[in-house]
């Protein structure tokens, strides 16, 4: 690989890694301006859905041809809901590293719907993410490591649906790339939407924002959205995935450092032992997906990090 090509697909990875990392504040920021996070994760994403669809036509026809890719859909739109609402409503930092169990999960439902088998390798990964979810889990005080609000528990359901978009991915791996990534898009709107005016009807949630709360704001996180997603397929497509999984591990540091800086999340010992032991997961994930890619031994474990190498939340 020339020099010039690999730096430029390391850099835009980093991009991907910086806007996902501080996602979390213009959704604050929307949220601050009467735009809750359920609205504005439907807005922007279909804003991309329409994008795709303008560029990629044929993948209506192929989307609509294909029902099977609804999964793909709900699990994606669930990613998206999940992970945005949990960043606003609690520590940024927690959701983070909570939603990067996915490798975890993947390998579970990978067995479950795929029939894969872990193996010995893929087990410690499970029980090292387990453990690290554990250390930022435990409120300490002789209390148990349970999810202590809203946050913890999106945190969680986000990095679930993740591996089960991955899952998905690969199950219906033979069905038209721009299809799967439409449905991806699609997915937002569809999840973040229902629930939104489901919630507005029930009385329990926001109401849909003026448009003049929101046109801007969102259709530049929407762009934002695109750009990195775009970043994303450019330097994934270009490096190995264990490569690309050491690079795309910046986003927990950038939204880590970002949340702290600007006091939103408090630094604890507990959270960055923790993190540790996600990262290190992750990265073990993802070198066993490496040599699977090469040939070597079934690695479910590696799938969410196969994920983050497609298309990203």
């Amino acid at each position: 690989m020339a020099r010039d090509v690999r730096l430029g697909a390391i850099a835009a990875l980093l991009l991907n890694a910086a806007v996902w990392g501080l996602s979390w504040w213009p959704l604050r920021a929307l949220r601050a301006a009467g735009v809750d996070a359920l609205w504005s994760t439907a807005l922007s994403y279909a804003l991309c859905a329409v994008v795709v669809a303008a560029a990629r036509p044929r993948a209506i026809v192929q989307l609509w041809r294909a029902p099977q890719l609804l999964g793909i859909a709900l699990a994606s739109g669930a990613t998206n809901a999940a992970f945005n609402l949990g960043v606003t409503l609690g520590d940024v930092v927690r959701v983070v590293l909570l939603f990067y169990l996915m490798p975890v999960w993947a390998m579970v439902l990978a067995r479950v719907l795929l029939g894969e088998r872990a193996g010995r390798g893929g087990v410690w990964r499970m029980l090292l993410g387990l453990g690290g979810a554990l250390c930022v889990l435990w409120p300490g005080r002789g209390s148990w490591p349970w999810p202590q609000g809203a946050g913890d528990w999106l945190g969680l359901l986000g990095g679930a649906a993740f591996a089960l978009n991955n899952v998905l991915l690969r199950k219906h791996a033979a069905q038209p790339a721009a299809a799967r990534a439409l449905a991806m898009f699609a997915g937002g709107p569809l999840v973040a939407g229902t629930l939104a005016v489901g919630l507005a009807v029930a009385g329990v949630g926001a109401a849909p924002p003026a448009p003049g709360a929101w046109i801007g704001g969102v259709a530049l996180f929407g762009v934002a959205l695109l750009g990195a997603n775009l970043a994303l397929q450019y330097g994934a497509t270009r490096l190995p995935a264990n490569l690309t999984a050491l690079v795309m591990n910046a986003e927990i540091v950038v939204a880590a450092g970002s949340a702290i800086a600007l006091g939103v999340s408090t630094p604890s010992v507990r959270a960055a032992v923790g993190g540790s032991l996600i990262v290190l997961a992750v990265l073990l994930a993802a070198r066993a997906g490496a040599g699977e890619a090469d040939g070597g031994v079934d690695t479910p474990a590696a799938g969410g990090v196969d994920a983050l190498r497609r298309v990203r939340r």
